[in-house]
């Protein structure tokens, strides 16, 4: 991948990478480019480009964008100069749905520096910052979601659901691991699994989850700034294989009570830049090394100010709970609750799994932006290990049965209970605040407060059903 440069026109790629890189997009029969950028939201932008036009387009001719115009970021002005994409060559992807179309990452900057607004830019900065201090990380995620359709009335109903409509159904099992389910969803994932096994991502599995028609995807890890690419690149894929089956995809994490939440577990690890390859977290001849309870502890630190990245919405605290009454399948959720980790805990944010030698982060969901949720995670994890930060003993206990003069004595926190709470840690944390600089930063939160009094402001069903005849 293309490292962070502090100009632009280190970052533009060479002569001939731009030739083979044409050559071999000619040859796979490409006539149209998506140039990417992603915005404060992890959500990539775009103008399309016709292929006589790669060439403009890797040395900064290309479309520029006013992305301060439409990313929520209102440090400039109407007057100000627009931003410039320049492509990452590295990161490009033939779409799968339309191979005449091809997807490439790009980078902004503006007057000849990387824009400070450029999520992307942010990771590639902590990328450097890290190989400095001597580590590499590397990354997996898991991302769940739930696939839906229309019916005849127009409202979205579960699209795996063989329930018949406007019935009196039995309470429903848990959905997951059915192979019931599992074989009516695959015509939509045997295009899928074709669609990665192509693109070499290495899946693992397709797995039902414990909601109805709610699926998890589980493939390799890789670098982070890949993986990051990856994600978002999954996310419009997902959402574009769907179409072909008269399904939508959501990634919101709770639709309904019902549902069980939707998440997209971070499982991170690092390796040394001397020792490419040499994961410091363990092995299964020596287990768990200090080095991964230090990144533990500096994970834990920081935990609340991740948190407001990981988990950034307001539906997004709606699954981090123990129990919910009425859920498919059951009442205990399964979700983290509190800022502590275990060996193989589901209930703690921070897992050491049995399977793997990587921190796996529970409290995280498919509408962060990756690309900041991951600089946040290297940092902080790197934070611990210079500064070898103690997380304590494991918690290996049920947390939800745990009372709260029990988190007190053991020093306990819960995790954020609202995305205000969660926002509130962002804004005082320095460690957030380098790794997404201040005007970054304060986009961010400005934008996540105005989310919040918004939320806060609606009338709800259920306000109307407690209080409407109540009082």
């Amino acid at each position: 991948m293309t490292g962070y440069v502090e100009q632009m026109d280190a970052a533009i790629p060479s002569a001939e990478s731009i030739r083979e890189t044409r050559e071999r997009l000619e040859s796979e029969g490409v006539k149209y480019l998506l140039p990417a950028w992603i915005d404060l939201f992890g959500v990539p932008k775009t103008k399309p480009v016709p292929m006589s036009d790669f060439e403009d387009l890797c040395i900064g001719k290309g479309p520029q964008f006013a992305v301060h115009s439409v990313s929520y970021v209102p440090e400039l002005t109407p007057a100000d100069p627009d931003q410039i994409i320049i492509p990452d060559l590295d990161a490009v992807y033939v779409c799968p749905w339309d191979t005449s179309m091809a997807m490439i990452f790009c980078d902004l900057f503006w007057e000849g520096s990387p824009y400070n607004v450029c999520p992307r830019q942010a990771l590639k900065r902590g990328i450097r910052d890290a190989r400095k201090a001597g580590f590499v990380g590397s990354a997996g995620i898991e991302p769940e979601f739930i696939a839906l359709k229309f019916d005849s009335d127009g409202m979205p109903v579960k699209a795996v659901e063989n329930d018949p409509p406007n019935a009196i159904n039995p309470r429903r099992q848990a959905f997951g691991y059915d192979l019931e389910y599992s074989i009516e969803a695959m015509p939509f994932f045997k295009d899928m699994i074709d669609i990665l096994e192509e693109l070499g991502w290495d899946l693992h599995d397709v797995v039902a989850e414990g909601g109805y028609s709610q699926f998890e995807l589980d493939f390799h890890y890789t670098h982070v700034l890949e993986m990051a690419d990856r994600l978002v690149f999954l996310r419009i894929l997902l959402k574009e294989v769907a179409k072909r089956h008269g399904w939508f995809i959501t990634f919101m994490p709770k639709p309904t009570i019902g549902d069980w939440r939707s998440g997209a577990h971070i499982n991170f690890s690092l390796q040394s830049v001397d020792q490419p390859g040499k994961n410091l977290f363990g092995s299964r001849d020596s287990g768990w090394t200090d080095t991964a309870r230090h990144a533990v502890g500096g994970l834990i630190s920081h935990s609340e100010a991740l948190t407001a990245l990981t988990c950034p919405t307001v539906n997004s605290y709606n699954g981090l709970v123990p129990r919910v009454g009425g859920m498919d399948g059951g009442t205990v959720t399964w979700a983290p609750t509190n800022i502590t980790y275990g060996h193989n805990n589901r209930s703690a944010q921070f897992r050491l799994p049995q399977s793997r030698y990587c921190i796996e982060n529970r409290a995280a969901d498919m509408c962060m932006n990756i690309y900041l949720a991951l600089a946040m995670t290297q940092a902080a994890a790197i934070e611990g290990i210079t500064n070898q930060i103690d997380p304590g003993p494991p918690t290996d206990r049920d947390l939800y049965v745990m009372t709260e003069e029990e988190f007190r004595e053991l020093g306990i926190r819960r995790l954020p209970r609202n995305l205000w709470s969660a926002i509130e840690s962002l804004g005082q944390d320095t460690l957030a605040e380098a790794v997404m600089g201040h005007v970054m930063r304060n986009s961010y939160i400005n934008y996540k407060v105005d989310e919040w009094e918004r939320y806060s402001q609606a009338v709800t069903d259920w306000e109307v059903k407690e209080y409407l005849r109540l009082y």
